[in-house]
């Protein structure tokens, strides 16, 4: 008897990614794919109207992202199985996609057979995270963890304003700002605003031209 197909969810909002992750997966003799998503939306209804077996899903979609898209999906079927490809290697994006409940996290330059490879395991229950992407999650995993005020005094810091506007915008002291400056330098393990705002971006814990 031949093995059941693996029925697979592509969602991407390039249209040419899109239809060449596709023709990718649609080589290996017990891949299908069942069904294709612009965005996250779309993701998550096709999801639960063809339950398909592996959904591989873009980080950064329109209308509802990869991420918020994991969660809705893993809240119709805790046991999901999810691979997320992005172009992001911020150990922020793969610690949040993965604690969402993805099973994978893979970068758009990944090679075909690693795509695959990939797929392949998640769709037996195991997990599959390449080495690179497993050293970045380990540093995110030995970083003290920002406060929700510090994640916001980031965003303001990466936006170039000064302590005084911070403090004015949050309706704190400038110089509460300056102690939750003092302890986000010391958590990013940089030594002033500046490395602040460029690991806050490299990592993924701001995006740009957030508000």
């Amino acid at each position: 008897m031949m093995a059941p197909l693996t029925r697979i969810l592509v969602a991407d909002d390039h249209p040419v990614v899109r239809s060449g992750l596709v023709a990718i997966l649609d080589q290996p003799a017990e891949f299908s794919v069942v069904a294709e998503a612009a965005d996250g939306v779309e993701a998550v209804e096709l999801f639960a109207r063809l339950a398909p077996d592996v959904c591989v899903l873009d980080l950064r979609m329109p209308r509802l992202s990869g991420l918020e898209a994991t969660e809705r999906i893993r809240r119709l079927d805790p046991q999901a199985k999810i691979v997320v490809l992005s172009s992001f290697d911020g150990d922020e994006d793969i610690y949040r996609a993965l604690k969402a409940g993805a099973r994978s996290y893979l970068l758009k330059d990944t090679p075909e057979p690693e795509l695959i490879a990939a797929v392949r395991a998640v769709a037996a229950g195991l997990r599959r995270i390449p080495p690179a992407v497993a050293e970045r999650l380990a540093a995110r995993l030995d970083a003290g963890e920002l406060t929700g005020r510090e994640l916001e005094i980031l965003e303001r810091i990466v936006r170039g304003e000064a302590n005084k506007q911070i403090g004015a915008a949050l309706g704190i002291t400038e110089g509460t700002v300056k102690s939750h400056v003092n302890h986000l330098l010391a958590k990013l393990g940089v030594g002033d605003r500046t490395e602040a705002a460029v690991a806050a971006l490299r990592r993924g814990l701001v995006r740009p031209g957030s508000s």
